[in-house]
């Protein structure tokens, strides 16, 4: 299979490259770095976004809130499926830091994004892995980073086995309302790999009804290798490097990889997204 996986960049964006994302069929499936297909919302191109990484413990004590916003889950959600612990960093290992206020690399919303009205926290449904607790805050750049109340922040991501839910399937897909301190929380698992991707999360920002904000998430590779030798990951064989074939990844790796620590029995992440 070939992939795309060119790269372009301008004096205020970058945009990724494309390459194949999976459905929940046998094989993968395109995964665009620019969405250009029916359901994608409304055109996010040309629209600038600032990513502020939201680092250390600091940052970590004041995105403790869930979002405010009305419960409206189809189903409802179960805790992520329990799964061993994983194994604490060495001493110097590094889970790397997101950059503070960097340009953000733009990418595609992708062929499995859905448009739905689900709000919810916890996104795991019936899917197993490694928990993953994702804490963010949306800002307003130009106003002096002013928290952005009432925006709508949507994350999706393909399962364990590099599976997206698509149909009437809705597994780690979900919609968070940011509350007065423009704060979220999902609750979800590490995604698995495919087709050579770097694993990741896509989310989207609408801060109102006209406009939007597109992109995704990557993991630190040391501990990406490192959740891969626990069920039910190893139901497949991971990749040696399940990042560093995939161009988006190079391309965006310093400014859209998660920052992880360990959290109970996962991992939990803060990010702080600063939009104009």
């Amino acid at each position: 299979m070939t992939e795309n996986n060119k790269t372009t960049s301008t004096s205020t964006s970058t945009t990724a490259g494309t390459g194949p994302d999976p459905g929940t069929g046998p094989g993968p499936g395109p995964d665009p770095g620019t969405a250009t297909g029916p359901g994608t919302g409304s055109p996010a191109a040309g629209r600038r976004a600032l990513l502020l990484a939201a680092g250390s413990a600091g940052a970590a004590a004041v995105l403790n809130a869930a979002c405010a916003g009305p419960s409206r889950t189809r189903t409802a959600s179960p805790q992520p499926s329990a799964s061993p612990p994983p194994t604490p960093a060495p001493p110097g290992t590094r889970t790397t830091t997101a950059p503070a206020c960097v340009l953000a690399v733009q990418a595609g919303a992708g062929p499995y994004y859905l448009d739905l009205d689900l709000i919810r926290s916890d996104i795991t449904q019936d899917r197993s892995g490694v928990p993953l607790r994702l804490d963010l805050t949306v800002v307003r750049v130009p106003d002096g980073c002013r928290p952005l109340a009432a925006a709508e922040v949507e994350v999706w991501h393909a399962d364990a086995a590099g599976h997206y839910s698509t149909g009437k399937d809705t597994f780690l897909r979900g919609t968070q309302i940011t509350d007065h301190t423009g704060q979220c929380v999902f609750h979800t698992i590490v995604p698995g790999w495919y087709a050579g991707l770097a694993p990741h999360i896509h989310f989207k920002i609408r801060p109102d009804t006209h406009t939007e904000t597109t992109s995704q998430f990557f993991f630190p590779e040391n501990l990406l290798t490192r959740i891969y030798t626990h069920h039910p990951y190893t139901r497949r064989t991971p990749p040696e490097h399940p990042n560093q074939h995939d161009s988006r990844y190079r391309a965006a790796a310093k400014t859209m990889t998660l920052p992880l620590t360990p959290h109970k029995n996962g991992y939990r992440a803060t990010y702080t997204i600063g939009i104009t």
